[in-house]
């Protein structure tokens, strides 16, 4: 992702933050332009440029209406869709090109002390990334606002591994995800440490479809701890994969958006710049 997108979302993020709280209030181009210090014109181009749509059909998606919707169609159903939508040209779904593949015992207990581990930063439609990759596959990608504090919380997941600063072919092939033309991704493997049960619940959120919410009681009946939603939660919470992993597609039954991990204003844009994409594909 270039620097001119990056330095784009950094303009807008001060905006979806505001949408994002003030949803209820159905506020203006204007309302919203005079929030971030912008005239109405300039503001509704580089929003637009952004999100792929005006900032009133922005709004529209992440109103809480609207994730009511999404959610009236959840259940079982909706996990099982993913693998029957979007499975042609730039629509294709990139979900199903994630494997998780978790660490063996030792590798989880160890702290990594056999891991080699090459780590890079990039920019995304999102804000900076640093991305993190063993031999095997991704194994950390997370929104890095402070580079240094995002490597200092890395190096606490696998204080004995190995660190090199270097871009390889693994982060370069899962960044290309956020470039919306996936004909010639090759197939996205993590290498995750986990519980069993934390593997298990990020598994099931891969299966939930770009532009589509489920709520966490959902995702617990899917996994058959129909008991477990605050755990399912904590695991969540959890997640070492960023955007991949899409925890971000879960929110609270009443469809409100709830906290991530990353920032609540980063949840809302990410989820309404996900509708905005899906219905310019479906619109083709």
């Amino acid at each position: 992702m270039n620097s001119q997108q990056m330095n784009q979302f950094d303009s807008i993020a001060r905006a979806i933050a505001y949408i994002g709280n003030h949803f209820k209030e159905q506020p203006g181009l204007d309302k919203i332009a005079e929030e971030v210090n912008m005239s109405p014109f300039h503001f509704q181009r580089l929003f637009t440029e952004w999100a792929g749509v005006s900032p009133k059909k922005f709004l529209q998606y992440v109103s809480i209406d609207h994730a009511r919707k999404l959610l009236s169609d959840d259940g079982a159903t909706l996990f099982d869709a993913a693998f029957e939508t979007g499975l042609s040209g730039t629509g294709r779904l990139h979900d199903l090109f994630v494997q998780i593949e978790g660490m063996t015992p030792g590798e989880y207990k160890n702290g990594g002390i056999n891991l080699a581990i090459n780590y890079s930063f990039a920019g995304s439609p999102f804000g900076n990334i640093l991305v993190a990759s063993t031999a095997r596959g991704i194994c950390r990608l997370a929104f890095a606002d402070d580079e240094s504090s995002a490597v200092e919380r890395l190096r606490k997941i696998f204080p004995k591994a190995s660190y090199r600063q270097k871009t390889d072919s693994i982060q370069q092939n899962a960044l290309s995800i956020f470039n919306q033309d996936w004909n010639n991704l090759n197939q996205i493997k993590l290498h995750l440490k986990g519980t069993a049960f934390q593997l298990k619940v990020w598994e099931a959120l891969l299966k939930i479809p770009m532009g589509k919410l489920s709520a966490y009681g959902t995702v617990a009946n899917y996994i058959r701890h129909p008991a477990a939603s605050r755990a399912v939660g904590t695991a969540i919470g959890d997640n070492p994969v960023a955007y991949l992993i899409p925890c971000h597609r879960v929110i609270q039954s009443t469809g409100a958006f709830g906290q991530y991990h990353w920032g609540s204003f980063r949840k809302t844009a990410i989820i309404g710049w996900e509708a905005a994409q899906l219905s310019r594909v479906e619109a083709y």
